[in-house]
């Protein structure tokens, strides 16, 4: 099993990790030419770890076979330069369990599991879900809360919790508050806290978040790498500015469900085909301008 408090983990995936698209056909398929282009510009510009297949990455359409082939073209194709987080959550903790298994079969830096969705579990179960989960996994476990998706919200007791199960090292938390960051931060030094609501990403990096798993980091890397490391430094000044730039994309990255309006602006630029997968829709007309001026705003060439 895998062991915390043998791992300087604080110190080795922190800053700007993009929550990626996984870039599709217009059939629905996955475009693997189109992710090699994509890991690369990310590579070249600085984001710090790719999370594949996580929830942006559309894990809730893709099968499970299809689920662990993304991860793992992901990770031969960084090939060890940045770490790779594999989305690994399911609502059913045998398929949660399984594909961590496979994710770290295949090189996996770390995995991420979001709260089971629509079951609604107790804390109680939520616990004995991620203790399951982590009894026999084979490196780091990240949490992830994001209760306005899932109907479900892993409350910070309930993290503590699960505090001496050594291979839960993180957690993704995305209610966008900064109360629940500081509650967070504060209940061992040791266990990392990322935020995953990019409008308060800068402030909860201010307060002891150590990086964003981002879903404008897939449009604007470079930037956000030099927000996020600025925040970790404390450097409030210079990540305030950067950010300020970034704000509307913050905002009207989620003008839809994401990963609807995060695809349509990619696909602006230039960098993936507009493919998206039912239940899934393309982003309506109204909100293109919306996109394609907080794009602007950032700096982004189009």
């Amino acid at each position: 099993m895998y062991n915390r408090r043998a791992m300087t983990y604080r110190t080795q995936i922190k800053g700007s990790l993009v929550a990626l698209v996984t870039p599709m056909s217009a059939d629905g398929a996955v475009d693997y030419p189109c992710l090699d282009r994509l890991i690369e510009w990310h590579i070249e510009q600085g984001t710090d770890a790719i999370v594949s297949v996580g929830t942006t990455g559309e894990s809730a359409t893709l099968g499970v076979a299809e689920h662990l082939q993304v991860i793992q073209y992901t990770i031969d194709r960084v090939a060890k330069r940045i770490p790779v987080i594999a989305g690994t959550g399911a609502n059913a903790t045998a398929e949660a369990q399984l594909l961590t298994r496979e994710a770290f079969a295949v090189g996996a830096d770390a995995c991420l599991l979001v709260t089971p969705y629509y079951n609604k579990p107790t804390q109680e179960g939520l616990y004995r879900h991620y203790a399951a989960i982590a009894g026999n996994a084979d490196g780091p476990l990240i949490l992830y809360n994001v209760p306005g998706r899932t109907a479900c919200d892993l409350k910070p007791e309930t993290v503590e919790r699960l505090l001496p199960c050594e291979a839960i090292v993180a957690i993704k938390e995305a209610t966008g508050t900064l109360e629940r960051i500081k509650a967070l931060v504060e209940l061992d030094p040791d266990f990392v806290v990322y935020t995953g609501d990019d409008a308060t990403a800068c402030a909860s990096m201010l307060i002891g978040a150590r990086g964003d798993i981002s879903v404008t980091a897939n449009v604007a890397p470079a930037r956000m790498h030099q927000m996020c490391m600025a925040a970790i430094d404390g450097d409030r000044e210079t990540a305030m500015a950067l950010d300020a730039d970034l704000a509307g994309l913050h905002q009207h990255l989620f003008a839809e469900p994401n990963p609807i309006p995060v695809k349509w602006a990619l696909n602006r630029m230039g960098r993936i085909p507009e493919g998206i997968r039912l239940p899934m829709t393309p982003l309506a007309e109204d909100f293109y301008p919306l996109v394609e001026n907080a794009l602007i705003q950032a700096g982004v060439k189009l």
